[in-house]
């Protein structure tokens, strides 16, 4: 697809040259030459095919469509819910993908908010030509919003994916007082939000047509990675959990990992169940759902056979110093476990919890509040893991979603190659 935009870049520069060659000839002639509008002029502007960094890789540049961008409401919910949805946009004008985005620190207790740049069109009427587009939930980090995650959901839409991201209500504190009802009601919440999907693409929706609800995937990072993994059907395993925390010595670092070793009951009663299960809990798999993405994700009250209630593809991403979602907690576990015939799993070498956040770059009022390490890493370059994290989400998802064959190929492992990267796959 690049050759192709290259090779129609090179037409254009070329068919400039001749007609300015014409037009010379002409007027030395001592003729008037009108010279008339051509197709190519009156074409559609297609988008800058360019990445975050000049080194960006193949899927890292950004796709054949324009970006649009709107936040709907859900209603008839007990616990209302806002999402945002990115999709293939109409931009006759060729105007720049520009918005700025406001995060709230409320669900921090905090009484401020900060502002994202953005890359899309607000409003912009959808780009229906190739429609119906595969679906992508992403759930954002506990305590977070979507739009954190800009850099990742406009890319998906500039792919052909409408990514729809749930607000999901939830709120932190010094005790994680609400941590337990988030935990359960996460995954439910990915139900509604496909619900929601539907009645948007639906013949009387907003977006009507614009929506296959067919092909759909899940993703997220942090807590939004648990909720992907929940989503696809893994199962708790909490006796695994306790007694891999039973495990851990008093000054452990990870002990915050097992706050759920005593709240059994409270899950169960939440989840509408009589008592704790003693061996798996049901699931809370969505069996819409076709495959996920799970950045930096929770895993560890699934455990070994939890997660081998996965079938659906899989890729993983994650970094080895990440402290809030251990690598041996979260996404190394996740790829092992799995019984899926094709996953993925993209190590970060050194990369930290916050290296899939906005840049400080685009939201530099982060840094103004005193809280530089949510939107930077210690080691990496942020446009730079953006870069790779695009690369490898867009080509996974137009690979499985879309039977998309360079994607495929890309993604063998002996067409993986980065610096700081460890690849491991099967089935590609």
């Amino acid at each position: 697809m690049q050759h192709q935009w290259n090779s129609a870049r090179l037409s254009g520069k070329f068919g400039r040259l001749a007609w300015t060659g014409l037009v010379i000839l002409c007027l030395m002639l001592g003729s008037a030459v009108v010279i008339p509008i051509s197709a190519q002029d009156t074409a559609p502007v297609a988008p800058p095919q360019v990445g975050l960094r000049p080194d960006a890789p193949t899927y890292a540049l950004h796709g054949p469509y324009w970006v649009g961008t709107q936040s709907f409401a859900l209603e008839g919910e007990d616990n209302p819910q806002t999402v945002r949805v990115w999709y293939p946009a109409l931009n006759p004008d060729g105007a720049a993908e520009a918005t700025t985005y406001v995060i709230s620190w409320a669900k921090y207790q905090m009484d401020s908010s900060s502002e994202i740049a953005g890359h899309a069109l607000v409003d912009a009427a959808p780009d229906t030509t190739a429609a119906p587009y595969p679906l992508v939930v992403f759930s954002h980090g506990w305590g977070s919003e979507d739009i954190f995650y800009a850099w990742l959901v406009e890319h998906l839409a500039s792919y052909g994916f409408v990514v729809v991201g749930p607000d999901h209500q939830e709120f932190t504190d010094e005790t994680s007082s609400d941590l337990v009802r988030t935990t359960v009601d996460r995954p439910y919440a990915i139900t509604h939000t496909i619900d929601y999907a539907a009645t948007l693409t639906a013949p009387d929706g907003d977006l009507a047509g614009l929506i296959d609800m067919e092909r759909i995937a899940v993703a997220g990072q942090s807590y939004g990675g648990y909720t992907a993994l929940a989503a696809g059907g893994a199962r708790y395993d909490m006796n695994a959990y306790a007694e891999r925390c039973a495990g851990l010595a008093a000054d452990d670092p990870d002990q915050f990992l097992c706050v759920f070793a005593n709240s059994q009951a409270q899950m169960a009663e939440l989840a509408g169940l009589d008592a704790a299960p003693e061996g798996l809990w049901p699931s809370t798999g969505d069996p819409r759902v076709d495959t996920i993405v799970t950045i930096a994700g929770d895993s560890y009250m699934f455990g070994e056979q939890g997660l081998a209630e996965i079938t659906m593809p899989v890729l993983a991403i994650g970094g080895t110093l990440d402290t809030s979602t251990p690598y041996m907690w979260g996404v190394r576990p996740t790829y092992d476990n799995v019984a899926s015939q094709q996953k993925i799993l993209v190590t970060l070498t050194d990369a930290g919890h916050f290296v899939a956040s906005s840049s400080c770059a685009d939201a530099p009022s982060i840094v103004d509040l005193g809280i530089f390490f949510f939107c930077s890493d210690p080691v990496w370059d942020m446009n730079r893991a953006h870069d790779l994290m695009n690369h490898f989400t867009t080509a996974f998802l137009l690979d499985i979603l879309m039977d998309d064959a360079d994607a495929h190929a890309a993604l063998a492992p002996e067409a993986v190659s980065f610096p700081g990267i460890t690849y491991e796959a099967q089935g590609f």
